[in-house]
This record gives C-alpha cells, structure tokens and sequence, in this order.
C-alpha cells in the first residue's frame, strides 16, 4: 500500500489496517525515504514533486518495495497472491508500476494520479490488471487526464482495467481528514471503493 502525499502516516497506519482487517496482509510503502517526513501539504508537495520529476527512480522505489515485500518468507500469505494499492500520490505510484511491466496480481488506485511521461511508450508493459476508483468531479485529476489515461490503455492490447468514476465526487474521497473544496472525504464512494477493491481481489486472486 501506498500512501498519499504525506507518506507513512498515523492516517496511513489507520487505514492500512482497517484494509487488513482478518482478511489481507497490508505493508506500507515508504516512497520518500526514513529521513523525509513531510508535516503539511507544501513538504508533501515538494516530495512527491521530486519522486514523480524521475518515473524511472519513482518505478525503481516501487519495484524493491515490492520485491522486498514478497522476500519477507515469515508473512503468512500466498506470495503469489499479491497486489498493489495507492491513494492519491501512491494510486499514480501503483499505476507507474503496472507501466512498469510489474509481474504482480493486480493495483488499484484510488483518486491517483492518471498521466505519465510517454505513455505511448510504456503501454505495451502493463500485464497486470487495474481497478481505477476515480472522482467525476476531481478538480486535480481533471477529464482530459482521464481521457488520456484511457487512450494510453487503449494502446495496452493485453492489458485489463477497469476505471469507475463516482459522481460530484472530489479528490481524496477515501480520506476522513480531506476538507476542501478541491479534495474532500465522501463515506458512501469511500464505501463503495473498498467494496469494489475487494470484488477485484476475489477475481484476480481466485487464479
């Protein structure tokens, strides 16, 4: 799981085990770095700028979180039951490393990030299927960015996803502590998210 912009969190520790629950083992991906904590929006911005300024280190960061997750043998789960997670900036971080060629089950991303670099050009990596839990009305992640992202998919031929849109919803609807106009907690998308993360679960782990 990756967080927001914030990175590893009490918020992020708070969701990540409500995810968990009796049902997933959740590791929490730090894309920053131990010595990089941001305490407001304007140090998460200009972290999460520098980590998506470079997708190929931002691909990099996620890829030995990952390999990392899946060498920890003491878990106890299916290691080939694995998937990818991310909200806000971690959903544009799982998307990067769907891009990526990642051999992995399946990521969802929750009100993400959409565009990237050259998509033309990494398109044709993605194996791995997407749920994509989108905002109709997100101000930050507007419809041409959708639009795009759908036309870059479309080059993906091999490639499954999903992208679920819900109405007159923002940015951040998944997080309790989101209250602005631009990015604001809405309970039943929120709801409705997880229910649909976990749907997706049942299908690409059932294989």
């Amino acid at each position: 799981m990756v967080p927001n912009w914030m990175g590893p969190s009490e918020n992020a520790l708070t969701k990540a085990k409500k995810i968990a629950a009796d049902k997933y083992v959740v590791f929490i991906v730090d894309m920053y770095g131990s010595s990089v904590r941001p305490t407001n929006s304007t140090e998460a911005k200009e972290a999460a700028t520098f980590v998506r300024s470079d997708r190929e280190m931002m691909r990099r960061r996620i890829t030995e979180a990952l390999n990392v997750f899946k060498s920890i043998k003491e878990i106890p789960y299916n290691h080939a039951h694995t998937a990818a997670i991310g909200f806000c900036f971690g959903g544009g971080t799982v998307l990067e490393l769907a891009r990526s060629g990642a051999e992995i089950s399946g990521v969802v991303s929750f009100h993400g990030d959409l565009v990237t670099p050259n998509p033309a050009t990494t398109a044709q990596s993605i194996k791995t299927p997407m749920l994509v839990l989108h905002g109709a009305a997100d101000p930050i992640v507007p419809p041409e960015h959708l639009a795009t992202f759908e036309a870059e998919l479309n080059l993906a031929q091999s490639a499954s996803w999903q992208v679920i849109s819900f109405s007159n919803v923002v940015h951040s609807f998944t997080n309790p502590e989101a209250n602005s106009p631009e990015a604001q907690w809405h309970e039943a998308s929120a709801k409705r998210s997880f229910i649909l993360m976990d749907s997706f679960f049942d299908e690409i782990f059932d294989k």
